[in-house]
């Protein structure tokens, strides 16, 4: 990379710098992207994995957020439906916490925001007879349903990053950042991967690196004050149990502290519980779910599942690090802002860095739009906005019709076992036939593990996606590593990035 200069370095391999890098590089921008680990190996692979407006932040009456990512959430199905999909959730009553007009009042203006097209309206139900309730306690007889969506988080960044890089992007992974020193028209940047060095000359710099951020900004020295002290980090902790009988939709649960608690349909055999709001200091790389967080997602599961749930159960824990705004006058974390914050420093080429405080997964298209707005000054020609109505990678399904192209797999690969195929579909979308090739029968994938995952996906992972570990694939690009035997599986894989990538 040593040598010309590029426009915009960008900081970070979540799913805001991945954001960032497609959309200004399909707007015409020389753009790198440079990730100290792996592609959504940070706080975006540990969201509850959902694509939504976010029913509760209307208590704390941030209705421009709500109504962003509700209209986000339309045009997140029409980009990418076989990673996003529509959810309905269930959420029973509560003695004690929310009143029923409380709750119907915020599921009216949830329904009214924003115009929906693909998702229907909340109701009243009856939960004696909706098929919902039979996860339930017996004694919960009423509740309200509504619709967001479910989404892959990890696969959302990866997907990002290949749009970026069909744009012309350089994606760099596992390379860290050591030093920045700014210039007269452009910033230095010394980067360090597999123990060599190099520089990337670049105009301007924006920071999405996420909890890390006031680290990043740091070493352009002076830009530290401003970021450390608007940065306030919060762990959010998830458990995963085998699928809770019955529950076959979302469930809101109202805990008796006044947060709420996600009980998800998780992979195909699995329930997903989340999420918690913790604050933390110290390194963001060393969270992780806690003995006390675990107890607190199953007491406010259990206060309402028929059948109790207990630590044995737990099959996965997973915890990641919110990057929030600091806010002086809120001490209570769960009523901090989801929303994004834009800090810019210095307003000329050389000594621009823009720092992405906050965000969330549903957003992070607008927010990259709201990036290219500040920035525009700096680069005269800058391309219009593009991303709303361009399909992510294998998301070009035809009317969006996961189901219709779901049966046409099935047809032209009729010696594949469904699902396996579903899988591949659902990680790959339109790419799925690009992944089997030229595989004529179920020997020609190679060695089969579980999860639907196929010794030649594992090729193509690394060819395409940037996957170099086992860890990269079994628990970011798929999540096979929860179908199996940990051991075994990470071992196979292993194997076979090994003998892909010799220095893995």
């Amino acid at each position: 990379m040593t040598g010309g200069s590029i426009d915009l370095l960008v900081i970070g391999g979540g799913i805001n710098g991945a954001g960032v890098a497609a959309d200004a590089a399909g707007r015409g921008l020389s753009v790198c992207l440079v990730e100290q680990g792996d592609l959504a190996s940070g706080t975006s692979q540990a969201s509850s994995k959902l694509i939504h407006g976010g029913l509760r932040y209307l208590e704390h009456f941030e209705f421009r957020l709500v109504r962003e990512a509700l209209f986000e959430r339309e045009v997140m199905l029409d980009r990418a439906p076989h990673i996003v999909w529509p959810l309905r959730f269930v959420l029973p009553d509560a003695d004690g916490v929310r009143s029923r007009l409380r709750i119907r009042a915020g599921l009216f203006l949830y329904d009214h925001l924003a115009r929906r097209r693909r998702i229907p309206a909340s109701r009243a139900i009856d939960l004696m007879a909706d098929p919902a309730g039979r996860a339930l306690r017996s004694d919960l007889r009423h509740g309200f349903s509504y619709w967001d969506c479910w989404v892959d988080d990890a696969r959302l960044v990866v997907l990002n990053a290949r749009l970026a890089s069909s744009q012309g992007a350089t994606i760099r992974t596992r390379t860290r950042v050591t030093a920045l020193e700014r210039g007269d028209e452009v910033w230095t940047a010394t980067l360090e991967a597999g123990g060599r060095r190099e520089f990337c000359r670049a105009r301007v710099v924006v920071n999405a690196a996420g909890p890390w951020a006031d680290r990043v900004a740091a070493l352009a020295r002076d830009n530290a004050g401003p970021v450390g002290a608007q940065l306030r980090l919060v762990k959010g902790s998830h458990i995963v149990v085998p699928r809770v009988a019955g529950a076959e939709d979302g469930y809101l649960f109202q805990n008796v502290d006044g947060r709420v608690v996600f009980v998800l349909p998780f992979e195909t055999a699995f329930t997903l519980i989340g999420t918690t709001d913790v604050p933390i200091s110290g390194s963001p790389a060393d969270a992780a779910c806690s003995a006390e967080e675990e107890a607190y997602l199953l007491a406010a599961a259990n206060r309402f599942l028929a059948q109790p749930l207990s630590r044995d159960d737990i099959v996965w824990r997973f915890a990641g690090v919110r990057p929030l705004l600091a806010d002086e006058g809120v001490e209570n974390p769960s009523a901090l802002s989801r929303d994004y914050h834009l800090v810019l420093a210095g307003h000329s080429a050389g000594s621009a860095m823009l720092t992405i405080v906050g965000g969330k997964v549903t957003t992070y298209r607008r927010l990259a739009e709201a990036v290219m707005d500040r920035l525009a000054p700096l680069f005269p020609g800058l391309g219009p906005a593009w991303t709303a109505s361009r399909p992510l990678p294998g998301g070009d399904i035809p009317n969006g019709d996961f189901g219709l192209y779901m049966e046409g797999l099935v047809r032209l690969y009729a010696w594949m076992p469904e699902p396996m195929l579903l899988a591949l579909a659902r990680r790959h979308g339109t790419g799925a036939r690009d992944v089997i090739g030229d595989a004529r029968r179920l020997e020609d994938m190679g060695a089969l593990l579980p999860g639907g995952l196929s010794a030649r996906e594992v090729r193509y992972l690394v060819a395409n996606e940037w996957a170099t570990t086992a860890e990269d694939i079994l628990w970011r690009r798929t999540k096979a590593g929860l179908h199996g035997k940990m051991r075994g599986i990470e071992e196979a894989v292993a194997s076979s990035v090994r003998a892909l990538i010799p220095s893995a």
